[in-house]
């Protein structure tokens, strides 16, 4: 009892955890070994139904499409942002950091946005067409290689983010010697250097395979001129078509999960045998030198590629929302605020689709902040002896797509013995306020991590010796060390939520809309110039939100 004592927090964290993650995640896959025990059919399955997925061609065509999508943009996303870590940590020029900004963009821009701006501009009557007459690029984009290219330019971050951390430090001694034995710069370079970043490569693999695999909003996006079923879509389809198919859902995700842990052990395993310990006493860090002649091709080059990736699909989204039509193109006469009055228009859903995203998401970055914060103090700071597992169950969120978790959110929250317990949350906002704290917890956790590292334990081990609480101590201590960690945590799981448009459309309630569902529904009634100037306002007021929260906060900070 005592022991239990010790440890309530990381009981407390890991029962929370297994309630908001392990759980669902566990109940797609029962619900194929006993389909509708969750409803209170206890019949064994037929596990035949597994092999099904090879007979039947929907379901076949979702796993080719995902594994075709997956691999290749896994390889020209990793190529693709590999090259760029290795010349943004090797030269500096101008607008290097307009490279880095953009990478961070493209990371917290919701996927379905990225997807509908390009769409926008490639489709049929599009941007491209009107504007550009370039008739060519729709037949170009609309097939499984332009699919891929769009998947590359918008998850090149991960591979991107992931080597350049590797490059922050070097260690030179190992090329010099080699270049004192003879070995040419593209010797040392193939023989020394590409493989010591062999474990930051295959991390940045991992993570724009799972991140592919698992994204909803393409599919979702392009579903209205283009017919591209994946894993995810179709468990979407399932859900939502009539009859429902929890069979299908149920055999599809387990599928999608199982490509997801066969392409986190092929990291492990592939991290396990490359695994290079070379930093020493002499290590120093990397610091970009002039690009000198070259300066300007590299400006040139980062420009017109930042105006591929950002420019096509932000820019895209905003000259529709300000089209009177696609055909007229970008004329004078052509343009008109009307899409924004629309938004305003008293039949319009747009403004109370925000409001409950703005709710939820808010609800959601307090609670998640409060639950991150004894995640990583167990994490961090606790003996807990089963901390390593907390933390593969905080970060798992990071792989399991928004659909399958919010599958089995459905089987585990719409029984009919929770009715009676008050806790029968299917059908009620607070089911999304769950899913969203679910997906807040892996960013959370992460940055409060860091933060909490910086702050040694005696400081806390003190003030305990000095008879104070564990509240006493997060309150007067650890939180006012590390209270910009916790802004930004709480900033980022808020903005995040506001967009999942995959949770937000398999849970939303009847009759309560939220702002990724209203868009995404505009979008496939090709109601185009609504659905971008709501993406526009949505997102401006959302920024808006966050810099404005950040401002009052950091200058309550600096003055206090």
């Amino acid at each position: 009892m005592r022991i239990f004592m010790k440890d309530r927090l990381g009981w407390f964290v890991s029962i929370i955890l297994f309630v908001l993650v392990l759980y669902p995640l566990a109940a797609v896959i029962i619900q194929v070994l006993l389909p509708g025990v969750f409803f209170g059919n206890w019949q064994l399955g037929d596990l035949k139904l597994l092999l099904e997925i090879f007979n039947r061609p929907l379901w076949q065509k979702s796993l080719e499409n995902s594994v075709l999508l997956g691999l290749g943009t896994t390889l020209l996303a990793t190529v693709l942002g590999g090259m760029l870590a290795t010349i943004r940590s090797s030269w500096s020029f101008p607008t290097a950091k307009l490279l880095d900004a953009s990478v961070w963009l493209l990371i917290i821009t919701p996927s379905f946005i990225l997807a509908q701006g390009w769409v926008l501009f490639a489709a049929g009557g599009g941007i491209a067409v009107n504007v550009f007459g370039w008739h060519w690029i729709t037949g170009a984009i609309f097939q499984p290689a332009g699919l891929i290219f769009i998947m590359t330019l918008s998850k090149f971050p991960f591979a991107y983010l992931s080597v350049h951390a590797a490059m922050e430090w070097k260690v030179d001694q190992l090329s010099q010697a080699a270049r004192l034995s003879g070995a040419s710069p593209l010797t040392v370079w193939r023989t020394i250097q590409a493989p010591l970043l062999m474990p930051a490569v295959f991390a940045g693999a991992a993570l724009v395979f799972m991140d592919t695999i698992g994204d909803f909003g393409l599919p979702a996006s392009i579903a209205a001129v283009y017919r591209f079923p994946t894993l995810p879509y179709s468990i979407y389809s399932a859900i939502y078509t009539s009859p429902i198919r929890f069979d299908m859902a149920g055999v599809l995700s387990f599928y999608l999960v199982l490509l997801i842990g066969i392409a986190m052990f092929v990291q492990f395993y592939a991290m396990r045998r490359s695994r290079f310990d070379f930093l020493s006493a002499r290590a120093e860090r990397s610091i970009p030198k002039p690009a000198g002649k070259y300066a300007a091709l590299l400006t040139t080059l980062n420009l017109l590629f930042l105006a591929v990736v950002i420019g096509i699909p932000i820019g895209a989204n905003v000259l529709m929302s300000v089209f009177k039509t696609q055909s007229a193109g970008l004329k004078l006469s052509n343009l008109t605020l009307n899409h924004y009055r629309d938004l305003f228009d008293s039949s319009s859903l747009l403004l109370k689709g925000l409001g409950h995203s703005l709710m939820i998401a808010g609800v959601a970055a307090l609670l998640g902040l409060l639950f991150g914060l004894c995640v990583a103090y167990v994490l961090t700071y606790s003996q807990f002896k089963f901390k390593r597992t907390i933390e593969v169950f905080s970060i798992v969120t990071l792989a399991v797509p928004g659909v399958v978790l919010g599958i089995g959110y459905i089987f585990v929250w719409n029984q009919k013995w929770l009715d009676s317990i008050g806790l029968l949350l299917y059908g009620t906002p607070w089911i999304l306020v769950l899913a969203a704290i679910a997906g807040a917890i892996p960013v959370i956790t992460r940055l409060m991590v860091g933060a909490m590292a910086k702050v040694p334990h005696s400081l806390l081990t003190a003030a305990q010796l000095q008879g104070d609480t564990f509240i006493g101590r997060l309150r007067l201590i650890l939180i006012p060390l590390i209270r910009g960690a916790l802004l930004s945590a709480g900033l980022a799981a808020f903005g995040s939520s506001v967009f999942d448009l995959a949770v937000n459309s398999i849970l939303f309630p009847p009759s309560f809309l939220t702002l990724p569902v209203t868009i995404n529904k505009a979008f496939e009634d090709l109601d185009f110039g609504y659905a971008s100037a709501a993406t526009v306002l949505g997102s401006g007021i959302v920024i808006l939100i966050i810099l404005a929260v950040e401002l009052l906060l950091r200058r309550k900070e600096a003055t206090a």
